[in-house]
């Protein structure tokens, strides 16, 4: 089954209406992360595409990640709850709710406006290259995921 392509623009659209649903004070259904703390963790996707703030896994990590992480990743099978992050993932200190909200929206419609034909086969930060249904699979489900685990 294939997963709702984040590239068109309607799914973008309900994305962002989904995340307009959040309140600074939402409660997530499991986990410990606040609202603003999962905007900024979902952004962190977003930052390793745009953004050259977070340092490249040597050859040795970037093996083992594609090896055992990669599918669990980019695969249609849905994350579990609770399941375990990368530290660059990990958002432990306050967060502005507002502009952590305002990044994450500002990423999807930049990457909705660039198109999948901007992302196939091309390297990713810690995967090697993806096609244009595995970088797509690795922006909606992580989304996705969180979206519904603070129920909106």
């Amino acid at each position: 089954m294939a997963l709702p392509n984040i590239f068109d623009k309607s799914v973008t659209d309900e994305m962002i209406a989904r995340i307009n649903k959040l309140e600074a004070d939402s409660k997530p259904k499991w986990g410990k992360m606040t609202t603003p703390q999962m905007l900024a963790h979902c952004n962190v996707t977003y930052e390793m595409v745009y953004e050259d703030k977070h340092p490249k896994p040597n050859f040795f990590m970037k093996f083992i990640i594609k090896t055992f992480v990669k599918n669990i990743v980019v695969g249609e099978k849905p994350y579990k709850r609770n399941s375990q992050t990368a530290p660059a993932f990990l958002i432990t200190d306050s967060r502005d709710f507002t502009l952590e909200r305002k990044r994450l929206i500002d990423y999807l419609n930049q990457t909705q406006q660039l198109g999948d034909s901007s992302f196939a086969n091309n390297e990713s930060h810690s995967f090697g290259k993806l096609s244009i249904v595995e970088w797509n699979n690795m922006f909606y489900k992580h989304l996705d995921h969180h979206m519904t685990q603070f129920g909106v």
